[in-house]
C-alpha cells in the first residue's frame, strides 16, 4: 500500500520482525537490510582495436541482517543457534520477515527471507550495579535468497 503522500516517507520506528512465522518481541533496532547482485565484468574487442569493459547482471547474493532486542527469558535465539552449532542443518533452516510500517499501520514493504540460519548471539550492555540500561540481545541471521513485497 502507498504511503498517504507522494512526499511522505517511511519512518524508521514502524516495523516487525517474524522468523517462521513468530513475530520476535521486544525488537529495538533491524541493520544490514541489503540485498544485491554479482557484477559480472568482461573485456572485448571493438573493430577498430578498442578495449571496451562491459558489465553485466550476475545472480543475487546470499547476506545477512541484525537484530537487537531487548534481553529476556527466552532462548528461543540460543536454542537455534544451538541447532546450527550442533550441525542440525534441516532445523536450523528458517524463514524471516522484516515488515516496514507506515504511520497508520498500513504495510510499506515487505523483505523476505529464505533458507536463514543465525550466525551470532550476543548480550550487550553494561553489567553495571545501579544502571537502569536495559541488556540487549543481538543476533545475525544469515539468508540464501530474498524478496521484496
Amino acid at each position: 500500500m502507498p504511503l498517504p503522500d507522494a512526499m511522505d516517507l517511511a519512518a524508521g520506528y514502524g516495523f516487525s520482525v517474524t522468523i517462521d512465522g513468530v513475530e520476535v518481541p521486544y525488537v529495538m533496532e533491524v541493520a544490514g537490510l541489503k540485498t544485491e547482485v554479482d557484477k559480472i565484468a568482461f573485456q572485448q574487442q571493438a573493430k577498430d582495436g578498442k578495449f571496451i569493459t562491459r558489465q553485466m547482471m550476475g545472480r543475487q547474493k546470499p547476506g545477512e541482517f541484525t537484530v537487537k532486542r531487548g534481553l529476556t527469558d527466552s532462548k528461543t535465539v540460543t536454542d537455534w543457534l544451538k541447532e546450527v552449532m550442533g550441525g542440525k542443518l534441516g532445523a536450523s533452516r528458517k524463514t524471516a520477515e522484516v515488515t516496514i510500517f507506515a504511520s497508520d499501520n498500513s504495510v510499506v514493504k515487505k523483505l523476505s527471507y529464505r533458507n536463514c540460519w543465525v550466525k551470532d548471539v550476543e548480550v550487550s550492555g553494561s553489567l553495571k550495579a545501579g544502571s537502569t540500561d536495559p541488556l540487549v540481545e543481538a543476533f545475525t541471521v544469515c539468508w540464501d535468497e530474498m524478496e521484496f513485497s
